[in-house]
């Protein structure tokens, strides 16, 4: 098995920061009702739940997460166990959090995070949904869908994009994701499971050249 490796092939890396940039949303953290970790195969998503919870922007945590092919090796219990179990450690309460368990994708995500707390009698009038940096778009997008009576901060580890895949440890990885998260702003608005945003033509021809380049095992169906 060839050796994965961090650094970004050079005729590429414009491409890739331009997709990194397109799907920061930069939202400056605010205090919510309720912090939502989603999962996925980055740990340092519960994190920086962590970090938010430890500065009062929440009271209340839900990591949300079943499995997924890209995740089952490293969660084996599950992502929002995992991911519970690391914020513990870091310092969080474990009554300041809840888990759902059965979300296999970002519509699972905040449609069963959503019934989890309608069911406890939360009330809810905004959130913070915590992700992967470039999972924030599609995130915002979902949520605006689904739940759209909800005010939505979203919020990532605040790192360079050399520095997050230095952490992940696959710079192949992290582009097929880039690229995959890319198609479903406009994929999934038209197929009704997310408001539909903006795909600016800059990150339209950086998504082309990696599809192009051959990124495309996260894509739907092919290009």
């Amino acid at each position: 098995m060839p050796e994965r490796s961090t650094r970004i092939p050079d005729e590429l890396r414009a491409d890739v920061q331009t997709l990194w940039d397109y799907h920061n949303l930069h939202h400056a953290p605010r205090p919510t009702d309720v912090g939502i970790g989603l999962g996925s195969h980055d740990l340092g998503v519960a994190t920086y739940t962590a970090e938010l919870f430890r500065q009062a922007m929440f009271p209340l945590i839900v990591f949300t997460g079943a499995n997924a092919p890209t995740t089952v090796e490293h969660f084996p219990r599950g992502e929002a166990i995992h991911y519970r179990e690391h914020a513990v450690e870091l310092g969080v309460p474990d009554a300041a959090i809840l888990v759902e368990t059965e979300a296999r994708n970002t519509g699972d995500n905040i449609g069963f995070t959503r019934r989890l707390l309608e069911e406890r009698a939360i009330a809810v009038r905004s959130v913070t949904l915590i992700s992967r940096p470039y999972q924030q778009r599609r995130a915002y997008a979902t949520c605006r869908k689904l739940w759209p009576d909800v005010d939505v901060v979203c919020a990532s580890r605040s790192q360079p994009l050399d520095e997050y895949v230095e952490s992940i440890g696959d710079a192949d990885r992290v582009i097929t994701m880039l690229v995959g998260d890319t198609q479903r702003i406009t994929v999934y608005a038209e197929r009704g499971f997310a408001a539909p945003m903006e795909l600016t033509a800059l990150a339209r021809r950086a998504y082309d050249n990696l599809v192009r380049a051959g990124y495309v095992n996260r894509l739907i169906g092919r290009p």
